[in-house]
């Protein structure tokens, strides 16, 4: 099978892009893949393909951009020239750009290449219905969150008209079918990127570093997590680092480099910047625990399972797609109110306070993540691609038999 997939890929700066990374890497050891052509948004001398493992060939097809008008129309040229047997889009509703023209002509490519007669499989990592539009940073405005609930539903709609659309939680699956109508949504969980043999749980010697990643400034705020920490050093008298990995959300430019500025008088807060994948490993390993600084949520969480594949502790609010990984995967965390400085302060206290607690948690979250290894998750696209080509196969079969029959 020749796959293509349509998607951000490292070393972008658009969302999803590590997903894509773990996705390739682990379709390319598989014995049905013959070639990955990937449909990025980065130029194929920067892309990040030097895999260790043996796999099938990785082409680079560089042809759309984030906020371009153009990108339905580049990325079905690309499709054309390589004539791909099956695409998988990767994708959430601002893939394509956070302008609201170009993102919701980037939604129409599946449905297009679907009546291209190519089996095609949206993996959508958030549904509207579930989005919070003011946390998440879309708009506060009524009127406006009443335009983009109508537009979403409309591009919804669009999406389901694909052949598969995966969705990576049973609630979502609910929601589409309940409300859309839809019978072609499949569960596929999200999976964990990487399965390491089980940690020792150990944390290196010297600072306890309290790590948060990801894409920050909409839904997703450090200024809670410093001054928790500033509160529990002084509870605790303990020689804590406050790690904050990661970048900008696209619709908060600037917002890391004002919390540096802003804090610029507490000691011992790393900003990393963009973490390479290389450097991944490292940034958890080191990590006393990881925190979620969240008001929202809006998909599952990739840093929830990477944490869970180091054996890590995590301390996060009980809401959202997070409660539901909680009850659907089985991860435990210590909990806070997401507003409250005292409550996660107190939740962060009770995890350095308590070494064995601490390691219960890595231990059951350590389990949580084996249990959906990315291997497995590869295997049920595949599962569901053939389904689509034998029914092509089928439908091709029935055409003949009626022409040759007239």
């Amino acid at each position: 099978m020749k796959l293509a997939i349509v998607t951000s890929y490292p070393p972008s700066k658009v969302t999803l892009n590590e997903y894509a990374f773990h996705l390739v890497k682990n379709f390319r050891q598989k014995d049905d893949i013959t070639e990955i052509i990937l449909l990025t948004d980065i130029a194929s001398d920067v892309a990040v393909i030097d895999f260790e493992e043996k796999g099938c060939k990785v082409t680079i097809k560089s042809c759309w951009k984030f906020n371009s008008y153009s990108n339905v129309f580049s990325i079905l040229k690309v499709v054309k020239q390589t004539r791909p047997d099956a695409i998988l889009f990767n994708l959430q509703f601002m893939k394509f750009g956070d302008k609201k023209i170009p993102a919701a002509l980037g939604l129409l490519t599946p449905l297009l290449c679907k009546l291209k007669k190519i089996p095609s499989i949206v993996l959508l990592h958030n549904i509207l219905e579930q989005v919070d539009l003011k946390k998440a940073g879309f708009t506060e405005n009524k009127l406006a969150q009443k335009l983009y609930n109508f537009i979403g539903t409309s591009l919804t709609k669009i999406i389901l008209s694909t052949d598969i659309v995966a969705v990576t939680m049973d609630k979502y699956v609910t929601i589409l079918k309940n409300k859309y109508n839809a019978n072609n949504v499949v569960l596929i969980p999200h999976g964990t990127f990487e399965i390491p043999k089980e940690p020792s749980y150990s944390i290196p010697k010297g600072s306890l570093k309290v790590m948060t990643f990801g894409k920050f400034g909409t839904y997703k705020k450090v200024e809670i997590l410093i001054e928790a920490i500033q509160k529990v050093r002084t509870w605790t008298n303990q020689n804590i680092e406050i790690v904050i990995a990661g970048t900008d959300n696209p619709n908060v430019k600037g917002y890391l480099a004002a919390v540096k500025e802003n804090y610029i008088d507490v000691p011992q807060i790393t900003f990393t910047g963009y973490v390479d994948e290389k450097d991944v490993p490292s940034l958890f390993e080191e990590s006393a625990m990881v925190v979620f600084p969240y008001t929202s949520t809006t998909g599952s969480s990739g840093v929830l399972h990477q944490a869970g594949s180091y054996g890590k502790a995590v301390v996060m609010p009980n809401l959202g797609d997070l409660e539901l990984l909680i009850k659907d995967e089985g991860y435990r965390g210590e909990f806070f109110i997401p507003t409250s400085v005292d409550s996660l302060a107190f939740a962060i206290e009770k995890i350095i306070m308590d070494d064995a607690y601490r390691v219960e948690l890595g231990r059951a979250n350590y389990k949580a993540a084996t249990a959906l290894p990315m291997s497995h998750i590869t295997d049920l696209y595949l599962q569901q691609f053939y389904k689509l080509m034998n029914r092509k196969e089928i439908n091709v079969n029935k055409s003949i038999q009626e022409i040759t029959a007239s």
